[in-house]
């Protein structure tokens, strides 16, 4: 860990902990509130792996002829990502361990599992497909608007095509900090009535393995490599980093807003 890494944490510490002990922790005691949740949290997963796949556009060659890209050490650390979020091991219990899977669609899955409709995730996918832009698909899907601005935020950090303002929101703004009580709730949750939370559950907990120490390790690296020593690069990166995880409280504002919205006409 090096001197940047330190003060970029420290800069960090209060919109972290603001979001870590958000109130949608606490409201969601239930599955129906776990299934609220993730229709909209869904957006967050896949827009996570289109800030990943923006990385490795930039940070690697992805067009013919192939050039070399960059640093070697980068290209390492992006593909050795991109690798476990893009095709992760397949649980047992949903198919052929021998198969590979996205933490997305291992997050629909579970979805589905729990008796969550993905329907809006699956209806903005399919005009993306269509061709729609990004910004047209979120205003023709039913959202809350604070689910949109995450997204655009994410892809307004895209569009700057500045590495190291991707990798750093990729590191230290959209690493899911999870909080203890909130995996011990559904820990207890599928023990208690074992099947419908099986596959969130492990997904929560391959998130944290893998994301919390194997790949935060590898973007850290990352982030060191792409702002060196230029100041200015990494006062950007800090900058960026506190928006989004700003943006992801926005985000579980508007979902607990919903929630409790749901909950009140019940």
């Amino acid at each position: 860990m090096n001197a940047h890494i330190d003060s970029l944490n420290t800069a960090l510490a209060p919109v972290r902990q603001r979001l870590l002990t958000h109130p949608i922790y606490q409201a969601v005691q239930d599955l129906d509130g776990l299934r609220d949740l993730t229709k909209y949290h869904a957006f967050a997963v896949w827009d996570f792996m289109s800030l990943l796949k923006a990385l490795q556009r930039d940070l690697t060659c992805v067009t013919v002829p192939w050039m070399p890209v960059g640093s070697g050490t980068t290209r390492y650390l992006i593909n050795e990502i991109v690798t476990g979020e893009e095709s992760d091991e397949m649980p047992a219990w949903l198919g052929d361990p021998n198969d590979r899977i996205s933490h997305f669609e291992l997050y629909r899955l579970a979805m589905q599992q729990m008796g969550a409709e993905p329907t809006l995730i699956d209806g903005f996918l399919d005009q993306l497909r269509r061709g729609t832009s990004v910004e047209a698909a979120l205003q023709a899907t039913d959202l809350p608007e604070g689910v949109r601005r995450f997204v655009a935020f994410t892809f307004e950090a895209i569009a700057t095509q500045q590495p190291h303002i991707m990798a750093s929101i990729f590191t230290f703004g959209r690493e899911d900090l999870i909080p203890d009580m909130f995996l011990e709730f559904v820990q207890r949750m599928d023990e208690a009535a074992p099947g419908p939370l099986k596959t969130f559950r492990y997904y929560l907990e391959r998130h944290i393995e893998v994301d919390g120490d194997h790949h935060s390790h590898l973007a850290m690296q990352m982030v060191s490599e792409l702002c060196g020593d230029e100041s200015g690069r990494w006062q950007e990166a800090t900058d960026w980093a506190i928006r989004s995880i700003e943006a992801r409280i926005g985000l579980w504002d508007a979902c607990l807003a919903h929630y409790s919205e749901l909950t009140a006409s019940h």
